[in-house]
């Protein structure tokens, strides 16, 4: 068994993907422009819902349903989390620097797992907030109140950050590493756990346990049973129209529900001793930067009521049916 090089490090440096300038710049460029259509997307949701919810618009609230108030979270955290991965290509081409510290690399770590963890929560409860809309519709209101809807929200950012601590603080331990050199472009622990030369079995074990069976199976598991009543709800409908409203009523949160797991199956659930870091950073580009753009390029495209929203910040005139149910159906739920 050869002698590995052992030493305290007290910095990382982010090799990023070249050390050729053109390659360099090509990336920057394809970055930034994602960055800010990203920031700009879901800024631009964050405000029409903000809006809606204080009624600044002066008409009425399309936007104020706990639907909303839940993808106004998911673009907070669609921010926070392209920002975390992102930002480190933008500062190294510009200004040269590609180092960060121990500590910091490890916080990173820590609030991006735990941007994803509350993710998965926020999108538990949407899909809690689908199957009351659509099994419920008549207490829809009184169910899905906003005590109830902040009470969520808080309970999975508050989750979120808690069940990760542990592995934080077990990642904190690790002092000793083979090499400083991340092969990635921001600080993930897949790359940091290839370098460490400490052990490691209770971070993996944590990892295993918590990560897999808690922070991600457990919102898959409450998703997927909301979806076995909505199904069962949607299929005893008689009226073909009826079920296509409520089909189209949940197919923005399915698409981004579909998304979101099928790019972690992908990026996190392969056994790493054979994860390759030269070929999976590609791949970690690709997710941090189309999944932040999800949120609001599914629900601009495919919703109504967020597109009469931005017709009103446009000060476009809007024609608003009167067919419409009551605030508590389907119809305005979509």
């Amino acid at each position: 068994m050869e002698p590995r090089n052992m030493s305290i490090t007290t910095y990382f440096i982010i090799i990023g993907f070249s050390d050729e300038f053109i390659l360099q710049f090509l990336v920057f460029l394809l970055v930034l422009l994602i960055y800010l259509t990203t920031l700009g997307g879901n800024l631009t949701i964050l405000l029409l819902v903000c809006l809606d919810q204080f009624a600044i618009t002066g008409l009425d609230h399309h936007l104020h349903t706990p639907m909303y108030f839940f993808l106004a979270n998911l673009s907070i955290l669609d921010i926070n989390s392209s920002t975390i991965t992102l930002h480190k290509i933008l500062i190294s081409f510009i200004s040269g620097d590609n180092m960060i510290s121990v500590l910091r690399c490890l916080v990173q770590i820590y609030v991006y797992i735990s941007m994803i963890c509350i993710e998965l929560l926020v999108l538990s409860a949407m899909g809690y907030d689908r199957y009351v809309a659509i099994c419920k519709p008549l207490h829809y209101h009184l169910v899905m109140d906003s005590k109830l809807c902040a009470l969520l929200a808080s309970l999975c950012w508050l989750c979120g950050f808690l069940e990760n601590l542990p592995g934080f603080l077990g990642l904190l331990k690790l002092t000793c590493y083979e090499s400083n050199k991340i092969d990635h472009f921001f600080c993930d622990i897949v790359p940091v756990m290839k370098l460490t030369c400490s052990d490691t079995f209770f971070v993996q074990l944590y990892i295993l346990t918590v990560g897999v069976f808690v922070a991600a199976f457990t919102p898959f598991a409450l998703t997927f049973i909301s979806y076995v009543f909505i199904i069962s709800t949607i299929l005893s409908i008689r009226s073909s129209s009826g079920r296509r409203k409520a089909f189209y009523t949940c197919s923005s949160h399915l698409s981004v529900v579909f998304c979101l797991y099928a790019s972690l199956v992908s990026q996190y659930m392969r056994p790493m001793s054979s994860v390759s870091l030269s070929s999976s950073k590609y791949f970690s580009l690709f997710n941090a930067a189309a999944v932040p753009i999800l949120n609001p390029l599914i629900y601009s495209l495919k919703n109504k009521d967020v597109k009469r929203a931005m017709k009103r910040m446009r000060l476009v005139p809007v024609r608003v049916s009167n067919s419409q149910g009551p605030s508590g159906n389907i119809e305005i739920l979509t």
